[in-house]
């Protein structure tokens, strides 16, 4: 299935959730803003938002720093 993932094509496997898709890209343990679509996906919507065919997603990882 083909989305747009931070402004580049990207094929995916299909009928992936937003967390599904975050820990399939590896970024499991890290702290992640999603955006689907122009709308941000809280994270309890996680497991339960659908990315489909076509869908735009902006992902943000947080780094800690000191």
């Amino acid at each position: 299935m083909q989305i747009t993932l931070n402004g580049e094509p990207r094929q995916i496997p299909e009928a992936l959730t937003v967390a599904q898709l975050i820990e399939h890209l590896e970024l499991g343990q890290r702290r992640v803003a999603v955006e689907l679509n122009r709308e941000i996906v809280p994270k309890s919507r996680h497991h339960d938002t659908p990315v489909g065919e076509g869908d735009v997603v902006e992902l943000v990882t947080a780094i800690g720093g000191g």
